[in-house]
């Protein structure tokens, strides 16, 4: 295996990590004004600050994985970095904007009691989590359908050429599955309303995600060229990331949220390797030329930069991964949402 293919390898393992990690995060945030409703003023912000506390420790630490995905393909894959944030540039700003947005949020809601100002941000962090999920499942889904790039590497396409029927299925897909994901965190991490909220938020959520995942399905045969890659028969990653989605279910409702958590995680997880597996050796598809299409190498660094940043992420890596992995054990008890117990 050469470092380019290593390289590649290493970035959609943090997309994944991120995707995986900040999927719960986004799906708790997208649920908050609505599981978290009551007419009770304050037992409804006893409740918004359940859910918040379920990923208050988690949610920054999870979207460095997003900035350190950016980072390394600025860094392995320049050409990459620069044809995918000028081709996605308005996107990616609203991406950005919601990220900070939603961060800034979880910050300032508790600096005031006034229940308006905790409406405010608590809209904030809805804003901060649904515009990300819906824009990352667009996003990647152009990636892998293809895009405008001529000959010099270029976007030549607007922001219009990114809103096609199969990335919008992707985007509202993204949603659902961060929605379930969120709802199977919250009932796996609280205890009482919140819990059994949850859980029917769970249970009623599944279908529409499935359906939306199969009619994505069906569009990745027609709107990429799956066929060619991957086959009709596109493998053991593809079919047991369906087949742990399908299987979910049977612990929802048999209301097993570990295994249901774990299995939700995995379909994401397999989803995105599945991707990676069409795009390689390509990391973006030229829509007007598979010729003019990125691949590892004519994106790609020098080979000595390729090589210091291995050095680099072999030392550095595993001490985050131990770190993180450590703090998700720290806080690993369910949150009752007893006020004594509330941060945010």
């Amino acid at each position: 295996m050469d470092l380019n293919t290593l390289w590649f390898i290493l970035i959609a393992v943090l997309y994944i990590g991120f995707f995986v990690l900040e999927g719960f995060d986004f799906g708790v945030g997208m649920l908050l004004p609505f599981l978290a409703k009551d007419a009770d003023p304050d037992k409804q912000d006893r409740l918004r600050r359940t859910m918040i506390n379920t990923i208050g420790p988690h949610w920054d630490a999870n979207e460095v994985w997003l900035l350190t995905a950016g980072g390394a393909t600025f860094a392995a894959f320049p050409h990459w970095y620069a044809t995918l944030f000028s081709g996605f540039y308005l996107a990616l700003f609203l991406l950005l904007a919601a990220l900070i947005v939603r961060g800034v949020a979880f910050e300032f809601r508790s600096k005031d009691e006034n229940p308006k100002w905790r409406k405010l941000w608590d809209g904030c962090i809805f804003f901060g989590s649904a515009v990300p999920a819906l824009l990352l499942g667009v996003a990647f889904a152009n990636i892998v359908r293809g895009v405008p790039i001529d000959a010099n590497m270029h976007y030549v396409g607007t922001f219009f050429d990114l809103l096609n029927p199969y990335s919008i299925i992707a985007g509202l897909a993204s949603v659902l599955m961060f929605a379930l994901y969120g709802a199977i965190f919250l009932a796996l991490k609280t205890k009482g309303e919140i819990m059994e909220r949850a859980e029917k938020a769970a249970q009623r959520l599944w279908l529409p995600t499935l359906i939306a995942t199969v009619l994505l399905l069906v569009m990745t045969y027609f709107y990429t060229d799956i066929l060619t890659k991957l086959g009709v028969n596109p493998g053991f990653i593809p079919i047991a990331g369906a087949a742990a989605f399908l299987v979910s279910y049977y612990f929802i409702r048999r209301r097993q949220w570990g295994w249901a958590f774990i299995l939700v995680a995995i379909s994401i997880a397999f989803a995105l390797i599945s991707e990676f597996m069409i795009l390689f050796p390509r990391v973006m598809v030229s829509s007007l030329n598979p010729a003019w299409s990125l691949t590892i190498y004519n994106a790609s660094s020098s080979p000595y930069t390729l090589r210091v940043m291995t050095i680099i992420a072999l030392i550095f890596v595993p001490i985050v991964l131990a770190y993180q992995g450590w703090s998700y054990w720290v806080f690993r008890k369910r949150i009752s949402g007893a006020p004594e117990e509330l941060t945010y």
